[in-house]
């Protein structure tokens, strides 16, 4: 009965977001004890208690850029703009303009980036951050740009990790920059 409803959740997961979930009802039937454990990872995603969403989203996009090459940045993209999060900012985290970014968003990308690349720039980043908003949001950010990676790696892991897609918001195609110019 258990697993019944979780995959009438997957499906619904799948639907609501246009993702393929393939990779986790392969987990739940190969192991049911890992699925239950990999799922608890969902809840700890949506972790936030200070940081802003705007912030915390442009941290998670560049977790799930740094290990993907399109459907989990999708996914995430798809979150943002369903959490509110504006479609210029959205796309300026994507095409890392860091020009074209609110206060907020670029501080997300800026400490997301850091930690990604393990940069000379960690510590500064981290206490703007916390100067900004406390050490919670450090918390906050810290997990989501982690947790955004996690998944993409685990599909890989797992092999089903072979599709690329290109990005997309409202039917447009955008241009996602990997590296630093």
């Amino acid at each position: 009965m258990h697993k019944f409803f979780v995959e009438r959740g997957l499906t619904e997961f799948s639907e609501r977001y246009d993702y393929d979930v393939s990779y986790m009802r392969h987990m739940l039937k190969v192991s049911p004890a890992a699925f239950s454990k990999f799922a608890k990872l969902t809840e700890l995603s949506q972790h936030c208690e200070a940081a802003p969403k705007d912030a915390l989203f442009a941290a998670k996009i560049v977790g799930a850029v740094a290990e993907d090459c399109g459907p989990c940045v999708q996914l995430v993209v798809n979150m943002a703009r369903e959490a509110g999060m504006a479609r210029n900012q959205i796309i300026a985290v994507l095409e890392r303009d860091r020009t074209a970014m609110s206060e907020e968003t670029v501080l997300g990308f800026q400490f997301a980036d850091s930690v990604v690349r393990r940069s000379s720039s960690d510590d500064e980043v981290r206490e703007a951050v916390q100067t900004q908003w406390g050490e919670a949001a450090v918390i906050d950010l810290t997990l989501a740009v982690q947790i955004g990676r996690v998944f993409p790696m685990v599909k890989a892991g797992l092999g089903f990790a072979r599709t690329c897609q290109r990005v997309s918001i409202d039917d447009a195609a955008i241009n996602v920059v990997k590296e630093a110019a």
